[in-house]
Protein backbone atom coordinates (compact mmCIF):
# COMPACT_ATOMS: atom_id res chain seq x y z
CA UNK A 1 0.00 0.00 0.00
CA UNK A 2 1.59 3.33 -1.15
CA UNK A 3 2.59 6.37 0.97
CA UNK A 4 -0.56 8.62 -0.77
CA UNK A 5 -3.31 5.73 0.23
CA UNK A 6 -1.99 5.95 3.61
CA UNK A 7 -2.27 9.32 3.70
CA UNK A 8 -5.35 9.05 2.21
CA UNK A 9 -6.83 6.37 4.91
CA UNK A 10 -4.95 8.46 7.68
CA UNK A 11 -6.87 11.38 6.81
CA UNK A 12 -10.23 10.21 6.75
CA UNK A 13 -9.92 8.56 9.91
CA UNK A 14 -8.31 11.74 11.58
CA UNK A 15 -11.30 13.79 10.66
CA UNK A 16 -14.43 10.76 11.24
CA UNK A 17 -13.09 10.82 14.83
CA UNK A 18 -12.93 14.68 14.50
CA UNK A 19 -17.05 14.00 13.99
CA UNK A 20 -16.58 15.74 10.51
CA UNK A 21 -19.22 14.45 8.37
CA UNK A 22 -18.53 11.41 6.47
CA UNK A 23 -19.03 13.23 2.67
CA UNK A 24 -16.51 16.13 3.73
CA UNK A 25 -14.07 13.83 4.96
CA UNK A 26 -13.93 11.29 1.87
CA UNK A 27 -14.24 14.62 -0.09
CA UNK A 28 -10.63 15.63 2.03
CA UNK A 29 -9.02 12.92 1.90
CA UNK A 30 -9.05 12.52 -1.47
CA UNK A 31 -7.79 15.80 -1.67
CA UNK A 32 -4.93 14.71 0.07
CA UNK A 33 -4.56 11.30 -2.05
CA UNK A 34 -4.13 14.01 -5.28
CA UNK A 35 -1.72 16.31 -3.50
CA UNK A 36 0.65 13.14 -1.73
CA UNK A 37 0.79 11.45 -5.34
CA UNK A 38 1.18 14.57 -7.01
CA UNK A 39 -1.75 14.70 -9.72
CA UNK A 40 -3.68 17.63 -10.83
CA UNK A 41 -6.20 18.63 -7.94
CA UNK A 42 -8.33 19.95 -11.20
CA UNK A 43 -9.31 15.81 -11.05
CA UNK A 44 -11.27 16.31 -7.91
CA UNK A 45 -13.87 17.96 -10.27
CA UNK A 46 -13.41 15.73 -13.39
CA UNK A 47 -13.75 12.48 -11.17
CA UNK A 48 -16.64 13.95 -9.22
CA UNK A 49 -18.89 16.06 -11.79
CA UNK A 50 -18.34 13.73 -14.42
CA UNK A 51 -19.21 10.53 -12.61
CA UNK A 52 -22.26 12.50 -10.99
CA UNK A 53 -23.90 13.77 -14.13
CA UNK A 54 -22.82 10.38 -15.98
CA UNK A 55 -24.54 8.26 -13.61
CA UNK A 56 -28.50 8.69 -15.01
CA UNK A 57 -29.69 6.38 -12.60
CA UNK A 58 -29.05 8.76 -9.39
CA UNK A 59 -32.23 10.95 -10.12
CA UNK A 60 -34.15 8.26 -8.75
CA UNK A 61 -32.78 8.35 -5.11
CA UNK A 62 -33.88 12.12 -4.37
CA UNK A 63 -37.49 10.98 -6.19
CA UNK A 64 -37.98 8.51 -3.90
CA UNK A 65 -37.15 10.44 -1.02
CA UNK A 66 -39.69 12.85 -1.92
CA UNK A 67 -42.01 10.04 -2.10
CA UNK A 68 -41.30 8.30 1.10
CA UNK A 69 -42.05 11.89 2.65
CA UNK A 70 -44.99 12.98 1.14
CA UNK A 71 -46.54 9.39 1.91
CA UNK A 72 -45.12 9.86 5.58
CA UNK A 73 -46.79 13.63 6.04
CA UNK A 74 -50.22 12.65 3.69
CA UNK A 75 -52.03 10.32 5.95
CA UNK A 76 -50.92 7.26 4.35
CA UNK A 77 -49.40 5.49 6.99
CA UNK A 78 -52.18 5.80 9.26
CA UNK A 79 -54.56 4.66 6.82
CA UNK A 80 -52.26 1.57 5.90
CA UNK A 81 -52.01 0.59 9.52
CA UNK A 82 -56.04 0.41 10.20
CA UNK A 83 -56.17 -1.82 7.06
CA UNK A 84 -53.37 -3.92 8.32
CA UNK A 85 -55.12 -4.39 12.32
CA UNK A 86 -58.26 -4.82 9.86
CA UNK A 87 -56.60 -8.25 8.75
CA UNK A 88 -54.36 -9.66 11.27
CA UNK A 89 -54.84 -7.40 14.51
CA UNK A 90 -57.20 -10.05 16.35
CA UNK A 91 -54.29 -12.69 16.64
CA UNK A 92 -52.53 -12.87 19.95
CA UNK A 93 -49.78 -10.29 19.89
CA UNK A 94 -51.92 -9.01 17.00
CA UNK A 95 -50.96 -5.07 16.96
CA UNK A 96 -47.35 -6.72 17.00
CA UNK A 97 -47.85 -8.72 13.66
CA UNK A 98 -49.93 -5.48 12.43
CA UNK A 99 -46.38 -3.72 12.86
CA UNK A 100 -44.90 -6.01 10.52
CA UNK A 101 -47.24 -5.89 7.80
CA UNK A 102 -47.47 -2.16 7.97
CA UNK A 103 -43.42 -2.19 7.13
CA UNK A 104 -44.23 -4.86 4.39
CA UNK A 105 -46.65 -2.74 2.63
CA UNK A 106 -44.71 0.31 3.48
CA UNK A 107 -41.79 -0.85 1.92
CA UNK A 108 -43.05 -1.37 -0.91
CA UNK A 109 -43.27 2.57 -1.88
CA UNK A 110 -40.77 4.16 0.35
CA UNK A 111 -37.29 2.20 -0.14
CA UNK A 112 -35.81 3.64 2.70
CA UNK A 113 -35.44 2.21 6.50
CA UNK A 114 -35.38 5.52 8.26
CA UNK A 115 -38.74 6.49 6.10
CA UNK A 116 -40.15 3.49 7.27
CA UNK A 117 -39.30 3.99 11.09
CA UNK A 118 -40.12 7.57 11.14
CA UNK A 119 -43.47 7.17 9.47
CA UNK A 120 -45.56 4.35 9.65
CA UNK A 121 -43.00 3.05 12.53
CA UNK A 122 -43.85 5.94 14.87
CA UNK A 123 -47.91 5.07 14.25
CA UNK A 124 -47.08 1.48 15.03
CA UNK A 125 -45.21 2.65 18.30
CA UNK A 126 -48.21 4.88 19.41
CA UNK A 127 -50.64 2.39 18.38
CA UNK A 128 -49.08 -0.78 20.92
CA UNK A 129 -48.09 1.67 23.63
CA UNK A 130 -51.68 3.07 23.87
CA UNK A 131 -54.14 0.86 22.34
CA UNK A 132 -52.72 -2.75 23.13
CA UNK A 133 -50.87 -2.03 26.04
CA UNK A 134 -47.61 -3.24 25.18
CA UNK A 135 -44.13 -2.70 26.41
CA UNK A 136 -42.56 0.34 25.32
CA UNK A 137 -39.22 -1.19 24.48
CA UNK A 138 -41.33 -4.10 22.50
CA UNK A 139 -43.34 -1.36 20.41
CA UNK A 140 -39.65 -0.23 19.20
CA UNK A 141 -37.97 -3.40 19.48
CA UNK A 142 -41.04 -4.30 16.42
CA UNK A 143 -40.64 -1.25 14.58
CA UNK A 144 -36.85 -1.54 14.16
CA UNK A 145 -36.95 -5.19 13.26
CA UNK A 146 -39.22 -4.91 10.77
CA UNK A 147 -38.07 -1.53 8.95
CA UNK A 148 -35.04 -2.89 8.15
CA UNK A 149 -37.64 -4.95 5.17
CA UNK A 150 -37.65 -1.21 4.14
CA UNK A 151 -34.27 -1.51 1.62
CA UNK A 152 -34.76 -5.25 0.54
CA UNK A 153 -39.08 -4.92 -1.13
CA UNK A 154 -38.51 -2.78 -4.30
CA UNK A 155 -37.81 0.04 -4.38
CA UNK A 156 -34.83 0.23 -2.73
CA UNK A 157 -32.67 3.15 -2.23
CA UNK A 158 -29.35 1.08 -1.19
CA UNK A 159 -30.21 -1.24 -4.25
CA UNK A 160 -29.87 2.03 -6.50
CA UNK A 161 -26.66 2.49 -4.99
CA UNK A 162 -25.55 -1.17 -5.32
CA UNK A 163 -26.33 -0.75 -8.91
CA UNK A 164 -24.72 2.49 -9.61
CA UNK A 165 -21.35 0.97 -8.33
CA UNK A 166 -21.32 -2.87 -9.79
CA UNK A 167 -22.97 -1.94 -13.09
CA UNK A 168 -26.31 -4.49 -12.00
CA UNK A 169 -29.46 -4.27 -13.17
CA UNK A 170 -31.82 -2.07 -10.84
CA UNK A 171 -34.65 -4.24 -12.16
CA UNK A 172 -33.31 -7.09 -11.69
CA UNK A 173 -31.76 -6.51 -8.17
CA UNK A 174 -35.34 -4.85 -7.01
CA UNK A 175 -37.28 -8.45 -8.51
CA UNK A 176 -34.75 -10.69 -6.04
CA UNK A 177 -35.45 -8.33 -3.18
CA UNK A 178 -39.12 -9.30 -2.83
CA UNK A 179 -38.98 -12.76 -1.81
CA UNK A 180 -35.91 -12.07 0.98
CA UNK A 181 -38.17 -9.52 2.03
CA UNK A 182 -41.20 -11.31 2.47
CA UNK A 183 -39.01 -14.40 4.32
CA UNK A 184 -37.86 -11.67 6.66
CA UNK A 185 -41.31 -10.27 7.42
CA UNK A 186 -42.72 -13.92 8.26
CA UNK A 187 -40.15 -14.45 10.27
CA UNK A 188 -40.53 -11.93 12.57
CA UNK A 189 -44.41 -12.66 12.45
CA UNK A 190 -43.35 -16.21 13.31
CA UNK A 191 -41.02 -14.60 16.52
CA UNK A 192 -44.10 -12.73 17.48
CA UNK A 193 -46.19 -16.20 17.68
CA UNK A 194 -43.70 -17.74 19.52
CA UNK A 195 -43.13 -14.98 22.36
CA UNK A 196 -47.13 -13.90 23.11
CA UNK A 197 -47.81 -16.18 25.13
CA UNK A 198 -45.10 -16.35 27.12
CA UNK A 199 -44.99 -12.70 27.15
CA UNK A 200 -49.07 -12.59 27.67
CA UNK A 201 -50.06 -10.26 24.75
CA UNK A 202 -53.14 -8.97 24.19
CA UNK A 203 -55.00 -9.61 21.04
CA UNK A 204 -57.23 -6.54 19.14
CA UNK A 205 -60.74 -6.82 19.90
CA UNK A 206 -62.82 -8.18 16.80
CA UNK A 207 -63.23 -5.29 14.69
CA UNK A 208 -66.98 -4.81 13.34
CA UNK A 209 -67.83 -5.74 9.49
CA UNK A 210 -68.61 -2.26 8.18
CA UNK A 211 -65.65 -0.92 10.02
CA UNK A 212 -63.68 -3.90 8.54
CA UNK A 213 -64.77 -3.00 4.82
CA UNK A 214 -64.36 0.59 5.58
CA UNK A 215 -60.66 0.45 6.93
CA UNK A 216 -59.69 -2.30 3.72
CA UNK A 217 -61.42 0.27 1.23
CA UNK A 218 -59.18 3.10 2.70
CA UNK A 219 -55.95 0.93 1.89
CA UNK A 220 -57.52 0.92 -1.77
CA UNK A 221 -55.88 4.15 -2.89
CA UNK A 222 -52.66 4.25 -1.58
CA UNK A 223 -51.73 0.66 -2.47
CA UNK A 224 -52.26 1.18 -6.14
CA UNK A 225 -48.35 3.32 -5.72
CA UNK A 226 -46.54 0.05 -5.72
CA UNK A 227 -48.75 -1.60 -8.67
CA UNK A 228 -48.17 1.40 -10.52
CA UNK A 229 -44.46 1.54 -9.74
CA UNK A 230 -43.44 -1.90 -10.04
CA UNK A 231 -45.56 -3.05 -12.84
CA UNK A 232 -44.08 -0.34 -14.54
CA UNK A 233 -40.56 -0.80 -14.03
CA UNK A 234 -41.57 -4.84 -14.86
CA UNK A 235 -43.49 -4.43 -18.19
CA UNK A 236 -40.70 -1.58 -19.59
CA UNK A 237 -43.65 1.31 -19.63
CA UNK A 238 -40.58 3.09 -17.52
CA UNK A 239 -37.24 2.60 -15.88
CA UNK A 240 -36.13 2.32 -12.07
CA UNK A 241 -35.31 5.96 -12.16
CA UNK A 242 -38.81 7.63 -14.60
CA UNK A 243 -40.63 4.85 -11.73
CA UNK A 244 -39.10 7.18 -9.08
CA UNK A 245 -40.67 10.15 -10.51
CA UNK A 246 -43.64 8.61 -10.99
CA UNK A 247 -43.81 7.47 -7.61
CA UNK A 248 -42.96 11.05 -6.47
CA UNK A 249 -45.96 12.28 -8.34
CA UNK A 250 -48.96 9.65 -7.57
CA UNK A 251 -48.01 10.13 -3.72
CA UNK A 252 -48.11 14.26 -4.07
CA UNK A 253 -51.42 13.55 -5.91
CA UNK A 254 -52.55 11.38 -3.31
CA UNK A 255 -51.73 13.72 -0.13
CA UNK A 256 -53.13 16.97 -2.05
CA UNK A 257 -55.68 16.45 -4.27
CA UNK A 258 -57.34 13.12 -2.78
CA UNK A 259 -56.66 12.84 1.19
CA UNK A 260 -56.01 17.14 1.15
CA UNK A 261 -53.53 16.31 3.68
CA UNK A 262 -51.78 19.51 3.44
CA UNK A 263 -51.69 22.46 1.92
CA UNK A 264 -48.90 24.52 -0.40
CA UNK A 265 -47.21 25.40 2.68
CA UNK A 266 -46.87 21.99 3.91
CA UNK A 267 -45.69 20.59 0.40
CA UNK A 268 -43.08 23.21 0.36
CA UNK A 269 -41.86 22.27 4.14
CA UNK A 270 -41.94 18.17 2.73
CA UNK A 271 -39.80 19.82 -0.74
CA UNK A 272 -37.35 21.64 1.90
CA UNK A 273 -36.45 18.49 4.22
CA UNK A 274 -36.34 16.41 0.41
CA UNK A 275 -33.74 18.62 -0.84
CA UNK A 276 -31.73 18.69 2.30
CA UNK A 277 -31.46 14.85 2.35
CA UNK A 278 -30.97 14.64 -1.09
CA UNK A 279 -28.00 16.46 -0.61
CA UNK A 280 -26.66 14.68 2.02
CA UNK A 281 -26.74 11.53 0.28
CA UNK A 282 -25.14 13.28 -3.01
CA UNK A 283 -22.13 15.14 -1.51
CA UNK A 284 -21.82 11.45 0.19
CA UNK A 285 -21.50 10.01 -3.45
CA UNK A 286 -19.37 12.42 -4.53
CA UNK A 287 -16.94 12.05 -1.59
CA UNK A 288 -17.13 8.06 -2.51
CA UNK A 289 -16.07 8.79 -6.48
CA UNK A 290 -12.59 10.50 -5.10
CA UNK A 291 -11.98 7.68 -3.14
CA UNK A 292 -12.85 5.15 -5.62
CA UNK A 293 -10.46 6.42 -7.86
CA UNK A 294 -8.15 6.13 -5.60
CA UNK A 295 -8.61 2.34 -5.16
CA UNK A 296 -8.52 2.14 -9.11
CA UNK A 297 -5.70 4.17 -8.59
CA UNK A 298 -3.95 1.86 -6.59
CA UNK A 299 -5.20 -1.54 -8.05
CA UNK A 300 -6.71 -2.71 -4.38
CA UNK A 301 -10.14 -4.56 -5.64
CA UNK A 302 -7.53 -6.58 -8.11
CA UNK A 303 -4.92 -7.04 -5.64
CA UNK A 304 -7.58 -8.52 -2.98
CA UNK A 305 -8.90 -10.17 -5.85
CA UNK A 306 -5.96 -12.13 -6.51
CA UNK A 307 -5.42 -12.16 -2.67
CA UNK A 308 -8.62 -14.40 -1.97
CA UNK A 309 -8.31 -16.45 -5.23
CA UNK A 310 -4.16 -17.13 -4.40
CA UNK A 311 -5.54 -18.23 -1.03
CA UNK A 312 -7.72 -20.90 -2.42
CA UNK A 313 -10.96 -19.24 -0.81
CA UNK A 314 -14.29 -20.50 -2.22
CA UNK A 315 -17.67 -18.74 -2.71
CA UNK A 316 -19.48 -20.42 0.13
CA UNK A 317 -16.27 -18.89 2.24
CA UNK A 318 -16.00 -15.78 0.85
CA UNK A 319 -19.67 -14.92 1.32
CA UNK A 320 -19.14 -16.00 4.87
CA UNK A 321 -16.26 -13.50 5.63
CA UNK A 322 -18.47 -10.54 3.70
CA UNK A 323 -21.48 -11.62 5.87
CA UNK A 324 -19.43 -11.03 9.02
CA UNK A 325 -17.75 -7.57 7.79
CA UNK A 326 -20.86 -6.14 6.61
CA UNK A 327 -23.02 -6.92 10.06
CA UNK A 328 -20.08 -5.18 12.18
CA UNK A 329 -19.56 -2.29 9.56
CA UNK A 330 -23.15 -1.87 9.25
CA UNK A 331 -23.39 -1.03 13.04
CA UNK A 332 -21.03 1.93 12.87
CA UNK A 333 -20.54 2.92 8.95
CA UNK A 334 -23.41 4.89 7.08
CA UNK A 335 -25.13 2.45 4.69
CA UNK A 336 -24.30 4.35 1.81
CA UNK A 337 -20.43 4.37 2.80
CA UNK A 338 -20.28 0.43 2.88
CA UNK A 339 -21.93 0.64 -0.72
CA UNK A 340 -20.45 3.32 -2.23
CA UNK A 341 -17.18 2.23 -1.06
CA UNK A 342 -16.92 -1.57 -0.83
CA UNK A 343 -18.86 -2.85 -3.25
CA UNK A 344 -16.42 -1.16 -6.24
CA UNK A 345 -13.36 -3.12 -4.05
CA UNK A 346 -15.16 -6.28 -3.52
CA UNK A 347 -16.86 -6.58 -7.44
CA UNK A 348 -13.53 -8.28 -8.87
CA UNK A 349 -13.27 -11.15 -6.27
CA UNK A 350 -17.42 -11.74 -6.02
CA UNK A 351 -17.20 -11.78 -10.32
CA UNK A 352 -14.20 -14.02 -10.02
CA UNK A 353 -15.21 -16.61 -7.77
CA UNK A 354 -18.30 -16.88 -10.05
CA UNK A 355 -21.35 -15.19 -7.23
CA UNK A 356 -23.78 -13.70 -9.57
CA UNK A 357 -24.09 -9.99 -8.58
CA UNK A 358 -27.48 -9.49 -8.21
CA UNK A 359 -27.58 -12.46 -5.44
CA UNK A 360 -24.32 -10.38 -4.21
CA UNK A 361 -26.36 -7.10 -3.85
CA UNK A 362 -29.15 -8.79 -2.10
CA UNK A 363 -26.95 -9.98 -0.21
CA UNK A 364 -24.72 -7.54 1.37
CA UNK A 365 -28.00 -4.56 1.58
CA UNK A 366 -30.19 -7.36 4.00
CA UNK A 367 -26.81 -7.51 5.52
CA UNK A 368 -26.35 -3.81 5.94
CA UNK A 369 -29.71 -3.30 6.89
CA UNK A 370 -29.60 -5.66 9.91
CA UNK A 371 -26.00 -4.25 10.87
CA UNK A 372 -28.88 -1.00 11.21
CA UNK A 373 -30.29 -2.65 14.26
CA UNK A 374 -27.80 -4.88 16.10
CA UNK A 375 -26.48 -2.71 19.32
CA UNK A 376 -25.31 -1.27 20.96
CA UNK A 377 -24.19 1.13 17.56
CA UNK A 378 -27.53 0.26 15.54
CA UNK A 379 -28.27 3.41 13.98
CA UNK A 380 -32.35 2.94 13.98
CA UNK A 381 -32.34 2.00 17.12
CA UNK A 382 -30.89 5.55 17.90
CA UNK A 383 -33.34 6.99 15.02
CA UNK A 384 -36.43 5.75 17.40
CA UNK A 385 -35.36 5.74 20.79
CA UNK A 386 -34.68 9.35 20.00
CA UNK A 387 -38.59 9.50 18.35
CA UNK A 388 -40.13 7.72 20.59
CA UNK A 389 -38.19 8.51 23.78
CA UNK A 390 -37.72 4.85 25.08
CA UNK A 391 -34.40 4.33 26.78
CA UNK A 392 -31.88 1.67 24.11
CA UNK A 393 -31.30 -0.87 27.27
CA UNK A 394 -35.18 -1.28 27.06
CA UNK A 395 -35.41 -1.66 23.54
CA UNK A 396 -32.30 -4.06 23.48
CA UNK A 397 -34.14 -6.28 26.08
CA UNK A 398 -36.65 -7.39 23.97
CA UNK A 399 -34.56 -6.83 20.63
CA UNK A 400 -32.54 -10.72 20.74
CA UNK A 401 -35.61 -12.84 19.40
CA UNK A 402 -36.58 -10.83 15.93
CA UNK A 403 -32.36 -10.23 15.73
CA UNK A 404 -31.83 -13.75 16.00
CA UNK A 405 -34.71 -14.36 13.46
CA UNK A 406 -32.88 -11.82 10.61
CA UNK A 407 -30.05 -13.39 10.56
CA UNK A 408 -31.85 -16.57 10.35
CA UNK A 409 -32.91 -15.45 6.91
CA UNK A 410 -29.35 -13.75 6.25
CA UNK A 411 -27.89 -17.30 6.72
CA UNK A 412 -31.22 -19.19 4.23
CA UNK A 413 -30.37 -15.87 1.78
CA UNK A 414 -26.90 -16.63 1.54
CA UNK A 415 -26.58 -20.23 0.97
CA UNK A 416 -29.65 -20.57 -1.11
CA UNK A 417 -29.15 -17.73 -4.21
CA UNK A 418 -32.36 -19.07 -5.35
CA UNK A 419 -34.96 -17.36 -2.96
CA UNK A 420 -32.50 -14.24 -4.71
CA UNK A 421 -32.31 -15.28 -8.63
CA UNK A 422 -35.49 -17.45 -8.76
CA UNK A 423 -37.99 -14.11 -10.09
CA UNK A 424 -35.20 -12.53 -12.06
CA UNK A 425 -34.52 -15.62 -14.02
CA UNK A 426 -38.78 -15.67 -14.37
CA UNK A 427 -38.31 -11.96 -15.71
CA UNK A 428 -35.35 -13.35 -18.66
CA UNK A 429 -32.80 -11.14 -15.85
Amino acid sequence: MSLPFLSLLGTLLGLVLLRVPIAFAMLCAGFVYLFVSGQDLGLVVDQVMNSLFNAYILLAIPMFILAANVMNAGTISERLWRAADAVVGEARGGLAHVNVVVSLVFSSMSGSAIADAAGPGLVSIRMMERVGGYPSGLAVAVTAASAVIAPIIPPSIPMVLYALNSGTSVGALFLGGILPGILMGLALMATVVVIAPRMNLPASPAMAPRERRRALAGSLVPLTLPVILLGGIWSGIFTPTEAAAVAAMWAMILAIVVYRAFNMRGLWAVLASSMTQSVVVMLLIAGAFLVNYAVTAERLDRALADLVTGAGMNAWTFLLLVNALFLLLGCIIDTGTLLLVLVPLLMPTVLGLGIDPVHFGVLITVNIMIGLVTPPFGLLLFVLGGLSGVKLSETVRYLWPFLIALVACLIAITYIPAIVLWLPAMFGF
